[in-house]
């Protein structure tokens, strides 16, 4: 017996005798996926976890089962078991192989081989030992799946959220790393209790009164459009012109959406929220409640307060860290937690390399030789990232960065440039519009606090991912957090990063599904990709310590004297630091100018924050690479003839690498200038590749050695036209093309060389001298000039 047959033969049996699908309200699970796999190029994935069963029972997952051959001990499942139940949080797991069982007591540890599988109602009141009436209201209640059903994770913060409900718990936490579905899992909650008519007097008389609050107009509506499966009458939108409209605040509703703005302004300096009875609302929920401050003076805590006797959920994408204690302490510990690394790994989450560029402008010492504009120099100071464009502004420096940007990105990707400041956001936008490729005037935008409405259409343009513009964003803070864009495929620091929370919340921005990203990039212009390295990066909670968050302080200190609602921390200290004296601007000596140079690194790392090489990171996203070649000489070899060339990457689009993972892969190790016979020996070989240029320049007198002017003049322009398009030029179908354009026609061609056969014998017979190793390649290779 195989496996499915001991499954279908013996295991089934024994579920059916024990009463799994036979009692009402149980079910079966058979082969249920709840992972989708890690994300690799060209759409393919990793390897899905699967469970051979899981168990349910009115409405909740309450075990899983992990089944092996017969001829196989039943101990070969533990491990299995073990980590399916840890995933899927349940209490209860099983091994077995048809002839035994063997339990494991995911709460308590005790495991052991038992006669039979536990009925449901047996397995019910193990999980369960004590009634609650809501509990068992919200399990069974179905989840609402018209649309989308959830996915595992998004299930178990569900069903903890409501079991914390159920046991009359006031403050409650989640944490879920951004891109895995805060809002959805908030819906998910509202509609579980919205359908009960669970409320806080537990009559279940009504429906629910529920506040969906976050701090920015575009989040609160992206909530308001998630939660379409409500009747229409059933939602509100809170808006201040509303409010001034008719006079009164709205209360004709189950489910109002609202921002800290509108709740914090009013009539005669008294705040909307406060025309509400405190016991108006049953739940509020507070998105991305790590940015309010939950500290005495933070930006929702008054609200909280004020609506104390509702149960108050917030929502986070930041684990416990020493910038955030008072979020923690306000709402406890998360009641559960899912982490980027789980995202990136169970294929939910996109991964991310980061290419470190470095100038030598990042540090400046002023000389003589340049030109104050404006300001007073500290002579003999070293201006640093802090430095920038807040004390001294250098133009050159700016426009050195831009343009190194725009060399290394797509420029037809969506990305998002983060800035000192706003005038900063400014600056590097119009930079961009300077050097761009594109012809559209709102190919880069600017999208901070300044920008108003506008600001904010733009932002809807750009998470319109029919739109292609605009195609670059730059800011200050206004989108480090919440903003739901799938496409963005690129993120470039041209700031210092204040802490890890704010570095994770920034990677955020990338880590969102969409069809044909199989990764995004980190442009690291400030050395942000030393937070990969903190130690805390994706690891356990920290403890609260007696330290003194400055942040919090300064903000604090400045916050008592002005008005009492701040949006955001750092956009408002912008907004409202003191009268200082001018910035100092340098105009660079031409000649310093033009000596800028710039040194560009790739790091790859895991999604645990730990430095991985390139091998590693690309068995991550391509699995392993067929082997159709044994060695460098071997590849050498195939790829030097057009004709076993062709062969040999016809059986590599077989095996799912095609010419567009190919050159997914060409990108991802920043070779787009180089053959592909160089990216397939770095994978395989960890050669370091070089430019079609130089590869050119290496071989020409091996390829020139005993050629005729006619035969020389032709191959000049084929490796011309080789290095601007690469190794596709050389392919034996291109001949013909290449003659028409060099010579006009066939006839033309043939009558130049004599006959087709030495055009053909010329044109085969060169590439076996551009695949020679290059045995001591100069360090600085000449162009090759054409």
């Amino acid at each position: 017996m195989n496996e499915a047959d001991t499954r279908a033969e013996l295991i089934e049996p024994m579920l059916r005798t024990s009463g799994w699908g036979v009692v009402a309200d149980s079910k079966i699970l058979r082969e249920y996926y709840f992972t989708d796999g890690k994300l690799q190029i060209g759409g393919k994935r990793g390897k899905p976890l699967k469970a051979d069963y899981v168990l349910i029972y009115r409405g909740r997952k309450l075990a899983v089962i992990e089944a092996k051959n017969i001829k196989l001990k039943v101990g070969e499942g533990v491990a299995q078991a073990k980590n399916y139940a840890e995933k899927l949080y349940l209490d209860t797991c099983f091994a077995s192989n048809g002839k035994e069982i063997y339990q494991i007591c995911m709460q308590t540890g005790k495991e052991g081989l038992i006669d039979a599988f536990p009925a449901p109602d047996e397995l019910w009141c193990k999980t369960f030992p004590e009634h609650n009436i809501w509990r068992d209201k919200f399990n069974e209640q179905p989840f609402e799946i018209r649309t989308k059903s959830p996915r595992f994770y998004q299930e178990t913060a569900v069903n903890n959220v409501l079991a914390a409900i159920a046991d009359e718990k006031q403050r409650i936490l989640l944490t879920l790393a951004t891109g895995s579905g805060k809002t959805f899992i908030a819906f998910q909650i509202t509609w579980k209790l919205f359908q009960t008519r669970w409320n806080l007097q537990r009559d279940g008389k009504r429906h629910p009164r529920i506040l969906f609050l976050a701090d920015r107009n575009i989040l609160a509506d992206q909530a308001y459009n998630d939660f379409s499966a409500f009747p229409e009458d059933a939602m509100v939108r809170i808006k201040p012109d509303e409010i001034r409209k008719k006079g009164s605040v709205p209360t004709n509703a189950s489910i109002f959406f609202t921002i800290f703005q509108t709740f914090m302004s009013g009539k005669n300096n008294t705040p909307y929220f406060g025309e509400y009875p405190s016991d108006f609302f049953d739940l509020i929920i507070i998105d991305e409640c790590h940015r309010g401050g939950a500290n005495d003076e933070g930006n929702w805590r008054g609200i909280l307060e004020y609506f104390a006797p509702a149960v108050q959920l917030g929502l986070t994408a930041t684990p416990k860290r020493k910038y955030n204690i008072d979020t923690y302490s306000y709402f406890g510990e998360p009641v559960y937690i899912y982490s980027l690394k789980e995202g990136i790994n169970d294929g939910f989450l996109t991964p991310f390399k980061v290419r470190r560029i470095q100038t030598t402008l990042d540090e400046y010492l002023y000389t003589s030789d340049d030109e104050i504009i404006e300001g007073e120099v500290e002579i003999g100071k070293i201006y640093t990232e802090t430095n920038f464009n807040k004390i001294i502004v250098i133009k050159e420096r700016e426009a050195k960065r831009v343009n190194l940007m725009l060399a290394e990105i797509n420029q037809q990707e969506k990305t998002i440039v983060f800035c000192a400041n706003q005038e900063h956001a400014a600056a590097i936008r119009d930079l961009i519009n300077q050097f761009k490729d594109s012809k559209q005037p709102n190919y880069c935008v600017r999208v901070t606090a300044n920008d108003g409405e506008l600001g904010e259409q733009y932002l809807r343009e750009f998470r319109d991912n029919e739109k292609m513009l605009p195609t670059i964003l730059t800011t200050s803070q206004k989108l480090s957090t919440g903003i739901d864009a799938r496409n963005i495929r690129n993120i470039v620091l041209m700031r210092p990063i204040n802490n890890i929370i704010e570095f994770k919340q920034i990677i955020g921005r990338g880590t969102r599904l969409f069809e044909g990203k199989a990764f995004f990039t980190i442009y690291d212009f400030v050395g942000a990709y030393q937070y990969f390295l903190d130690p805390e990066w994706d690891g356990e909670p920290i403890e609260k310590t007696i330290e003194t968050l400055e942040m919090n302080q300064e903000f604090l200190r400045v916050e008592e004297t002005l008005e009492p609602y701040i949006v955001n921390r750092e956009e408002f200290l912008e907004a409202n630091e003191p009268v200082k004296k001018k910035k100092l601007k340098i105009k660079l000596n031409d000649g310093k100018e033009r000596e800028i140079q710039h040194m560009a690194t790739t790091f790859f790392w895991g999604a645990d924050g730990k430095p991985m090489s390139a091998a590693e990171f690309l068995k991550n996203l391509y699995g392993k690479l067929p082997s159709f070649f044994c060695n460098e000489a071997e590849l050498r070899e195939i790829w030097s003839n057009p004709t076993t060339r062709q062969a040999f990457l016809a059986k590599l689009d077989e095996a799912g690498y095609g010419s567009e993972e190919l050159r997914s892969l060409q990108i991802l190790i920043n070779a787009d200038k180089s053959d592909l016979f160089d990216v397939l020996e770095y994978v395989a070989f960890a050669i370091k590749p070089i430019t079609r240029n130089e590869r050119v320049f290496a071989a020409q007198n091996k390829i020139f050695a005993f050629l005729n002017y006619k035969q020389k003049e032709f191959l000049e322009f084929v490796l011309s036209k080789y290095i601007e398009g690469g190794v596709e030029e050389l392919a034996q179908e291109k001949l013909p093309f290449l003659l028409e354009l060099k010579y006009h026609s066939i006839h033309d061609a043939v009558e130049n060389f004599g006959s087709k056969e030495v055009i053909l014998n010329t044109f085969i017979d060169f590439q076996k001298y551009l695949y020679i190793p290059i045995a001591a390649q100069d360090a600085s290779f000449k162009l090759f000039n054409v």
